[in-house]
């Protein structure tokens, strides 16, 4: 073993910084360490259990986050939620890219416009997603959605429409979700919205930020009551 190391320290004295590294890292690999942890235990989920069930989950955790969560128990239900909303708020129109999603708000008496004709900064807009995390309550968005990579991200009031089948555990069954639902050919760009646009740099309290919607909400369906 002391000949192996001395004849690997005399190849590296003539070496370049990066030759040196690349040797290091190569005898690394052929001549691996024992771990000095055996016993642990990579593979476990480090998280507690969860009580509740998912959907309930992720709207305490979303609600935790300072957004609104709306559940709807059928379609014809989630119009009218949304159609109230509008109302109240006295929001005339709203940016949209999804046909679905359209068709619904204009059911709901919304006027759309879609942001490829229109400058890239919005008052509201609305958009599906990939899937809901209920465990931080997070909302998973891809580009390969019909809003785009841009959308959830340059609105004041982000909307979302959702559904109960959409909500997994964790993080990493999210990404299995949405791996399966590409064909494990994944979109260019994955993001996780948590909330709405925050910080808590300036004097460690809470407030909104340039960056990120300045209201976010979630309007879910449950699915096992749609007709």
């Amino acid at each position: 073993m002391k000949n192996n190391i001395s004849e690997q320290s005399e190849s590296l004295k003539d070496s370049t910084s990066r030759e040196k590294v690349l040797k290091k890292v190569r005898h690394a690999l052929l001549e691996p360490s024992d771990s000095p942890y055996p016993d642990l235990d990579i593979e476990s989920s480090v998280y507690t259990k969860i009580e509740e069930e998912k959907d309930v989950q992720f709207a305490y955790e979303l609600s935790e986050l300072g957004a609104n969560f709306i559940y709807c128990k059928s379609p014809e239900d989630m119009l009218n939620k949304v159609s109230a909303l509008f109302i109240e708020n006295k929001w005339s129109e709203v940016c949209c890219n999804d046909e679905l999603i359209i068709g619904l708000l204009q059911h709901a008496g919304v006027k759309t416009y879609n942001n490829l004709a229109n400058s890239t900064f919005h008052k509201i807009a609305v958009t599906g997603c990939e899937c809901l995390i209920a465990r931080t309550g997070s909302i998973l968005v891809s580009s390969a959605q019909e809003s785009g990579r841009r959308l959830p991200f340059t609105a004041d009031i982000h909307i979302v429409i959702a559904f109960t089948s959409q909500v997994v555990l964790d993080i990493k069954h999210a990404l299995d979700f949405i791996r399966r639902k590409y064909n494990y050919k994944l979109p260019s760009m994955i993001s996780i919205i948590s909330g709405p646009g925050r910080t808590d740099e300036i004097e460690r309290i809470m407030l909104p930020v340039g960056h990120g919607p300045k209201e976010l909400y979630v309007f879910m369906a449950d699915e096992d009551k749609l007709e």
